[in-house]
């Protein structure tokens, strides 16, 4: 009788990848990184244990919405006191705080769980082109995406 493989922790080997998003479309840039995060691209993956590789994403406030997003858009908060909501279009968060979208768009690929949580502790977002983790030596990731 043929068994199917379970992952253990202590048999997984995290990469670190890095991602341009310069001129990559916002939710296809999110799917193919909840993808990594999540570990869905390498055969040993399995759904309760955290397979996934690190990621880091370069260039935010570079990414591309299509169509009208930038003004129809909106995300949400709330403060936690009565009336406390605020409504932020996705062109403002774009220009104030570009990692913020990315991280949004990412954690909502991700299971809704402590697992989920555990993912997402691993993904890294930068502004500009620069990122403090060259002792990790991270791979270039190249995403297909437009």
């Amino acid at each position: 009788m043929k068994t199917t493989y379970m992952a253990k922790a202590a048999d997984i080997e995290r990469k670190w990848y890095v991602i341009d998003a310069e001129g990559k479309t916002l939710g296809r840039l999110a799917a193919e990184a909840a993808k990594i995060l999540r570990g869905k691209n390498k055969p040993i993956f399995t759904p309760h244990v955290d397979t996934g590789d690190h990621v880091i994403i370069v260039n935010a406030d570079k990414v591309v919405l299509t169509g009208k997003k930038l003004i129809q858009k909106t995300y949400f908060r709330h403060s936690g006191y009565p009336g406390g909501t605020t409504f932020t279009t996705a062109g403002k968060m774009l220009a104030e705080k570009p990692e913020r979208v990315l991280e949004l768009a990412i954690k909502g690929m991700l299971p809704k769980n402590t697992l989920g949580r555990q993912m997402y502790r691993k993904l890294k977002v930068y502004r500009g082109a620069e990122h403090p983790h060259a002792a990790q030596q991270p791979e270039k990731l190249e995403i297909d995406v437009r």
